[in-house]
């Protein structure tokens, strides 16, 4: 007889739910693969009297998970940062496996839930990217190669918003309804708009590519609220395309990380990437340049990626301690510095919304020109007694782009705040 495996699940949403229709339907392919029968042996939910369609025990209460001998490996979908957290420290301690698909928890408190592991098998490839198997990639198939810097969109809400602006040239609002119409996107769209979302996807990206240890608050992040449709249609113009990305570049002992929208140029294979789909580009000394993508969010995409851990460490059960470590690094040497964001360079794109007036533009590019900022490109539009300047200027560092722009907001011809979107190339 096979031996078998007991899973508990802590949160049967979307993600939990796919999980046990999947482990249930596919029972018999997944035991071909890890050689020992996976079975939901309970679940624990806020409310179980939501959940009784389901065939195994469904309790309120985590102690029931946590005492049951039979399970295993929990896996944790529940959301959060604290109270997630404080139930991994406690599967580690009855010496259980943890799966989770918490990039919130992992950002805060990665370096924790490793000291706390312990040899113990802890996996999180659902935690970036849905789908894309990015976290395997890094920690195990690139193990080669150091990584000079990789980009990418890790958040299929607001790429999907992006999208929709300039396909149905509709505002910021009206996609963002239609990305809430479709499931894309919650009632409360706020991690993933604000870039909160993305930008943990990014530390874990990072710790996996340089062992770094970040929080979100040490790094820039922004998101998309104030990019308008009128940026959109000037970037297609102009030949770029408007994406939230996240972006790490090493050079020397010193790491920029950030994460914000971006005009990329058309050619670059992200300008590309549209809908609720991820991606993400990279260079390695060894392998040069990879680049992959695949859908990056909805309920059997990420249970794909919370199996895909679960076989893993089914297939290794009886290895003890666990022989591979979460991040891929055995010893963390935090070496890398992080850039400030005053000392960022880029090129940027600038939009002004001011009186149609004799010399606005001069003085506009007089006030860059005082801060050492070079114009590459401009584009202007009239109407009524308004007039939009559009500029992209060369690259730049990022504390004279904010000193300019304090000084030109002071003028009396300037209308609205100056927009400020960084170039990526």
């Amino acid at each position: 007889m096979m031996e078998r495996i007991g899973i508990g699940i802590v949160g049967l949403g979307t993600v939990g739910g796919s999980v046990a229709k999947i482990i249930e339907e596919h029972g018999k392919r997944l035991a071909q693969r890890a050689g020992v029968e996976l079975y939901v042996k309970r679940a624990v939910v806020r409310n179980p009297s939501k959940y009784h369609h389901f065939s195994f025990p469904i309790s309120c209460d985590v102690e029931d998970l946590l005492k049951d001998d039979d399970v295993e490996i929990v896996v944790e979908l529940m959301g959060g940062v604290e109270t997630p957290f404080e139930i991994a420290k406690k599967v580690f301690k009855c010496k259980k496996a943890l799966v989770t698909a918490n990039k919130a928890m992992l950002a805060y408190h990665a370096q924790d839930l490793i000291e706390l592991s312990k040899g113990l098998p802890f996996g999180f490839e659902a935690s970036v990217c849905g789908g894309v198997p990015i976290i395997e990639i890094l920690r195990d198939s690139l193990v080669a190669n150091d990584f000079g810097g990789f980009e990418g969109i890790f958040n299929g809400t607001s790429n999907f918003v992006l999208s929709k602006m300039l396909e149905d040239r509709c505002d910021f609002s009206q996609a963002l309804h239609k990305a809430q119409e479709l499931g894309y996107a919650e009632a409360d769209p706020s991690l993933d708009i604000n870039g909160g979302d993305a930008g943990h996807k990014l530390l874990i990206l990072a710790k996996l590519a340089y062992g770094v240890c970040v929080k979100p608050e040490e790094i820039l992040v922004e998101g998309i609220e104030q990019i308008g449709l009128e940026d959109m249609c000037f970037a297609d113009e102009l030949g770029y395309a408007i994406k939230l990305v996240g972006i790490a570049k090493k050079d020397g002992e010193v790491l920029d990380l950030r994460l914000h929208p971006a005009l990329l140029h058309k050619d670059n294979d992200l300008s590309n990437v549209n809908g609720v789909k991820n991606a993400i580009s990279l260079h390695g000394d060894c392998v040069k340049d990879l680049f992959v993508s695949g859908f990056g969010a909805g309920g059997e995409v990420t249970a794909s990626a919370v199996i895909a851990d679960i076989v893993h460490i089914a297939r290794l059960r009886n290895a003890s301690p666990y022989p591979c470590p979460p991040f891929g690094f055995f010893e963390y040497q935090n070496l890398l510095k992080i850039k400030p964001l005053e000392e960022i360079q880029s090129a940027y794109y600038l939009r002004f919304i001011v009186r149609d007036e004799y010399g606005v533009l001069a003085n506009i590019t007089s006030s860059l020109a005082h801060f050492g900022i070079s114009v590459k490109q401009i584009l202007q539009k009239s109407s009524h007694s308004e007039a939009t300047i559009i500029l992209i200027t060369h690259c730049v560092q990022e504390k004279n782009i904010t000193l300019a722009l304090q000084e030109i907001q002071k003028m009396d011809w300037i209308l609205t705040s100056p927009c400020k979107i960084r170039i990526n190339e």
